[in-house]
């Protein structure tokens, strides 16, 4: 089957305006002006009020849940492929997090053997918060090697009371496992790192990459929005080469005790001139999301959203982000990070992975993932009847 989608607003995530697009298969086969190609098994497509842009990128969500930090019964749920699709969300990386007893690497895996089956990439990272990570194989390097779907490690927690506290020199070690294996498997091998909210924030990374030769761009620190303090000390990381990530799932607790909503902490960033290439947003999907009081007891839970991801997109752009820049950190910019060259883009060779957004109201209204559809809000004729999964 071929599709050529017409009379959208191309976001590739940069501007191209008006064009046409050909997917044949799973990948997009042409973009231009005028697409000359007719026949009974091309699927025309009129998308006029449209902004037609990349399948979004989720380098950090819970697949298969978190466990609670309140005891078993406020662990969290597993997350639904509909959620998914409805979210935008064509390409995303499961993992482990606090939990790692009970929610396990071969449940992390079948799950992402789902979605997979359903249309959605679905990678995983192996490990979890805690050093010595946890693999199936020997170590970090053989699942990397060995392990299609492992794409690096974490997320490891520092700067948190429930990290185990690693020092300088275990993560040296877990990260050049992490390297190595990911050079020998042509994959990116990076370090996902939870941060927490201590003062120490990003310093353990900075002491790894001055006194080794592993650079900071091997790690992928991620919660960067979690207070003031932390953002900027994530400004100085990019201005030193790093990545960040900012986490969308905000909760209303989480704003009362400091937390930056992603869409303000992107305006800050672009207004401060901070490098967005080297910035990401990540869900943190069916994380458990904890509060603690000021003695890091726990009095509360909440729950990731994978809707939040696009959501805090969204709000970039009504606070006056460009359309581009706001696409761009959950687009090109993670994949980049993760070495996924087919992703995140739209371009004639890359996966037909796409999003058609409401010009106007930046709704969701139709998603494609590996030239599937798997999503319709139901308002562009013919998609319906051609539904994949959901």
């Amino acid at each position: 089957m071929i599709t050529r989608i017409s009379q959208a607003e191309v976001y590739s995530p940069a501007a191209l305006g008006v064009q046409q697009l050909l997917v044949a298969g799973n990948r997009i086969a042409g973009l231009a002006q005028q697409l000359d190609i007719q026949g009974a098994e091309v699927f025309e497509l009129e998308a006029s009020g449209c902004l037609l842009v990349p399948g979004f990128v989720d380098s950090l969500a819970h697949i298969i849940g978190g466990g609670g930090e309140g005891g078993f019964t406020t662990r969290t749920s597993e997350m639904q492929f509909a959620d998914a699709a409805r979210a935008g969300v064509t390409t995303l990386v499961g993992v482990l997090g606090t939990d790692a007893v009970t929610r396990t690497l071969t449940n992390l895996l079948a799950k992402a053997s789902a979605f997979n089956e359903l249309g959605v990439t679905c990678y995983c990272y192996t490990g979890s918060y805690q050093i010595p990570a946890r693999t199936l194989m020997a170590d970090v390097m053989e699942d990397l090697v060995l392990i299609d779907k492992f794409i690096g490690v974490g997320e490891v927690a520092i700067a948190d009371h429930r990290s185990s506290q690693p020092t300088a020199d275990e993560l040296k070690k877990l990260a050049s496992q992490a390297r190595v294996g990911g050079m020998l498997a042509g994959k990116a091998g990076i370090v996902s790192v939870h941060v927490g909210s201590a003062a120490a924030g990003l310093s353990l990374l900075h002491e790894v990459a001055q006194s080794s030769d592993i650079p900071l761009t091997q790690f992928y620190p991620t919660h960067i929005n979690r207070n003031q303090h932390l953002l900027q000390m994530g400004f100085t990381y990019v201005a030193a080469g790093g990545y960040i990530d900012f986490t969308t799932s905000t909760t209303a607790q989480d704003l009362a005790q400091g937390e930056i909503k992603c869409a303000d902490a992107l305006l800050q960033a672009w207004q401060q001139g901070v490098n967005i290439n080297n910035i990401s947003f990540s869900s943190d999907a069916n994380a458990s999301l904890p509060e603690f009081d000021s003695n890091n007891n726990f009095i509360g839970l909440g729950e990731g959203r994978i809707a939040s991801l696009y959501e805090e997109v969204a709000d970039a752009i009504r606070l006056g982000v460009p359309t581009e820049i706001a696409l761009q950190v959950v687009t090109q910019n993670p994949a980049r990070i993760l070495k996924l060259p087919k992703k995140g883009k739209i371009a004639v060779g890359a996966d037909a992975d796409l999003v058609l957004l409401d010009k106007t109201t930046l709704t969701i209204k139709a998603v494609m993932a590996q030239g599937r559809w798997l999503y319709s809000d139901g308002s562009l004729p013919g998609i319906q009847a051609r539904f994949g999964a959901v």
